[in-house]
């Protein structure tokens, strides 16, 4: 703003000539040439390179990249079953959002029995009581509670396999019951194994001051991620569309509304995408809802999670923490990342590598993390409470 204003009180004090008149001539049709030059070659490229899949939405407004892909010609014609739901969907994202005298974060618990954490998590809560809610899927068996914030806050339950429609069933469950409390404005999806990197205030500004979704989804060309891609899910769902990402997020209410109202693309991953199929290992909830975010809301989500997993072993599931793993270096390592890395299954592979924003400002990345084994609750506690672990 300063310079703007020095700017213009340096044109007040310069003298401004007139133009030669076979110059003056020349120079407004000159500079409309260029002017129509520019927005041609800027239309092209937009229409080649879409903006909501560009660096150029990190620079000028969301709505403004959605509004302008709007003005492009579709590739191809939706169907009836496709235009349904993007009217849909487009209507909820567009409805200004409800004011809550009580905004609430909804904490969903995806387990098979009882909480590893729960008297972690009990210190994590401790003192915040009306600020969150409390959801648990038990897909096996009732969980016994040691913390007053668990007791009675099971819903109802089914049976869940790893790697199938199943786990993205559970997920809508949960958010099903969570979205029945006007109050949850932010969602969050934990495993039986995670564990809080920061304290709750800490997480409740995060996400609540925020108008996106912590959903991860990348771009995977190799086995693991296109590879995987069935053509029985097109005309809805093309190849180049096809995402990965981490199950782990965090969502917006209206998000959360989205997620129940497709039936669309949710049937598309439940009848073409599941282990063995075509020689295929394709797994839903690894699948689902990046497609799904990068397909109808690409500028409404970060595209990584804030739930930290260490791939570093090369194996099918991440490193399992011990109890000798754990220290306050440890957890000081995690938190002090400030970009998130992607990994393509390639045989070359690539990595990518963004920072974390939030805002417009470079911040740590994680919240939570993951997959702490039971014999490392003593030491968590420890940490937690003495205030090591932040």
């Amino acid at each position: 703003m300063k310079a703007a204003q020095a700017w213009r009180i340096g044109m007040r004090d310069t003298q401004i000539l007139p133009l030669p008149r076979h110059q003056a001539r020349l120079k407004k049709p000159t500079w409309i040439i260029i002017l129509v030059s520019f927005v041609c070659v800027f239309l092209v490229f937009a229409y080649v390179y879409p903006l909501q899949n560009s660096g150029a939405c990190y620079i000028i407004l969301s709505s403004s990249c959605n509004t302008f892909s709007n003005w492009l010609p579709p590739s191809r014609e939706l169907s009836d079953d496709e235009i349904a739901s993007r009217v849909v969907i487009n209507n909820i994202l567009n409805m200004p959002s409800t004011e809550s005298n009580n905004p609430k974060i909804a904490f969903m618990f995806l387990t098979v029995g009882s909480l590893r954490f729960e008297k972690l998590w009990h210190q994590f809560f401790k003192g915040h009581d009306g600020r969150f809610s409390i959801y648990i899927h038990a897909s096996r068996e009732k969980p016994v509670h040691s913390s007053r914030y668990f007791i009675n806050r099971e819903i109802r339950s089914g049976k869940v396999d790893w790697g199938k429609i199943s786990m993205v069933d559970a997920e809508k469950r949960l958010l099903a019951n969570a979205l029945k409390d006007p109050d949850n404005r932010h969602f969050v999806l934990l495993s039986e194994s995670c564990v809080p990197l920061r304290d709750f205030d800490y997480v409740y500004n995060y996400l609540m001051y925020i108008n996106i979704s912590f959903i991860d989804s990348f771009e995977d060309p190799g086995p693991h991620g296109s590879g995987r891609y069935s053509e029985h899910m097109l005309p809805e769902v093309e190849k180049k569309f096809f995402r990965k990402g981490a199950q782990w997020f965090t969502m917006k209410r209206q998000h959360a509304i989205i997620v129940m109202a497709d039936s669309l693309y949710y049937k598309k991953f439940r009848d073409y995408c599941r282990p063995g199929m075509e020689g295929r290992n394709c797994y839903a909830d690894e699948h689902y809802l990046p497609t799904f975010f990068h397909i109808l809301d690409p500028n409404g989500i970060a595209k990584w999670s804030v739930t930290h997993v260490d791939w570093s072993e090369g194996k099918w599931h991440p490193k399992s923490y011990k109890k000798q793993d754990i220290s306050h270096q440890l957890i000081k390592n995690i938190t002090s990342i400030t970009k998130s890395v992607h990994v393509t299954s390639e045989e070359k592979k690539k990595t990518m590598i963004m920072p974390c924003m939030w805002n417009g400002i470079n911040r740590p990345c994680y919240l939570f993390a993951r997959k702490f084994l039971p014999e490392t609750l003593d030491r968590m506690i420890d940490l937690f409470t003495n205030q090591t672990m932040f």
